[in-house]
């Protein structure tokens, strides 16, 4: 098994000055950004030092990293492989599509093998060759059977301290969100515990009514994971979890904004009623996610990635997007008609917020993590930097 170093030597290793690039936020005229120790130090129209490693970026837009909530697996690796050569796999394709930082998201098998949250707690904070593990997303155990997903039902169970004390030994810590139903009996005390213990606690595969998921919001849950899926509809009569997350103002919410999950003109009205600082891009990646199109085995089952999206071969059933999160940006400003500047601040000034993470990732300024993705017009990549160290660089770039 290979040994990851820790991303603070990786940092200190050397400085990177970025040349003849534009803000994203005023893009008018060009900057340069100096960067020492991880660390952005300087912006502005700079001369580069000596001896220190130049990134001509040619004119092109520089944007904090993207940062993605919610990936389950990329470029052929899963979190539940339990390796630590799946989640290098999932960092460097994630680096690929603009991320700089990630929640591995997986579940918890409730009297079972579950040596992958293990190994994934020993990764957060190391360098694992592209976007940095900033911690660990589980989705349940205490969900709803009924709005399960592709959950199995072997990583489900009622809500329970006992299991909450497991799961917490063995994530070391780094246990940063889970999503919870708060429908279920004892799951608002889980969410009292949870955010004790500065976890996130967040709705989804959930059946709850209205009601119950005020109830939840009160108890302390302050976001949703992929907002309309796996989740109660909405009804003039039983409006149900959506009104209540809607009307909640300090509650944010993951979209996947690929236009398949959820249609073009729903992700355009939810933006709207939510809010620029409300909606969270993800793109819920896969295994699949960075890989060509074609045919492969998910569960024992064979599915298929056409147009970056993967559904079952056997009868069609949507379970997944092999769609990088710069194309996510890139759809939510072509479904809402939003900015450039919102697009961005989307996948990153508002998922650091959701982490607590807001001073040092999400944004462009002295102090700050170097960590940058650097884009072309039509917001493909062009180069990826986490920590001052360029991570990826497009081929020919």
């Amino acid at each position: 098994m290979n040994t990851p170093r820790r991303s603070c030597e990786v940092c200190a290793m050397s400085r990177l000055f970025i040349a003849n690039c534009r803000l994203f936020d005023s893009p008018q005229r060009p900057v340069s950004i100096s960067v020492r120790d991880g660390l952005i130090e300087g912006i502005g129209d700079l001369l580069p030092p000596p001896h220190v490693e130049v990134l001509e970026a040619g004119g092109r837009i520089v944007a904090p990293g993207f940062i993605d909530l919610h990936v389950q697996g990329a470029g052929g690796g899963d979190v539940l492989d339990g390796t630590v050569e799946a989640l290098q796999a999932i960092s460097r394709t994630c680096a690929r599509f603009g991320v700089t930082g990630f929640l591995a998201t997986t579940v918890f098998r409730p009297g079972g093998d579950n040596r992958h949250l293990e190994v994934a707690a020993r990764c957060v904070g190391e360098d694992l060759g592209g976007a940095r593990l900033l911690g660990i997303h589980i989705e349940g155990p205490f969900i709803s059977p009924q709005k399960r997903g592709m959950i199995l039902p072997d990583c489900i169970c009622p809500p329970s301290e006992r299991v909450l004390d497991e799961i917490t030994s063995l994530t070391g810590g780094s246990l940063r969100m889970m999503t919870i139903a708060p429908e279920l009996e004892g799951s608002l005390r889980i969410v009292e515990r949870l955010v004790e213990g500065g976890v996130v606690a967040s709705l989804g595969h959930t059946n709850a009514s209205y009601e119950e998921a005020l109830e939840g919001i009160r108890a302390g849950i302050s976001h949703v994971t992929h907002l309309f899926n796996a989740m109660t509809p909405f009804h003039h009569r039983e409006p149900g979890a959506l009104l209540a997350v809607l009307e909640s103002e300090g509650v944010t919410a993951q979209i996947i904004t690929d236009g398949v999950h959820i249609h073009p003109r729903v992700i355009k009205w939810a933006f709207k009623l939510l809010g620029e600082g409300r909606c969270i891009p993800i793109t819920d990646g896969m295994r699949a996610m960075g890989l060509p199109e074609g045919r492969y085995i998910y569960s024992g089952l064979e599915y298929e990635v056409r147009d970056g999206v993967a559904r079952y071969v056997a009868d069609g059933t949507l379970i997944g997007t092999a769609l990088g999160l710069n194309e996510m940006v890139r759809r939510l400003m072509d479904f809402t008609g939003c900015g450039l500047e919102a697009a961005i601040k989307t996948a990153t000034e508002n998922p650091a917020r959701v982490l607590g993470l807001e001073g040092k990732l999400g944004r462009i300024g002295v102090g700050a993590h170097a960590d940058l993705v650097i884009l072309e017009e039509d917001l493909s990549v062009w180069a990826t930097v986490v920590g001052g160290k360029v991570v990826f660089r497009a081929e020919g770039g």
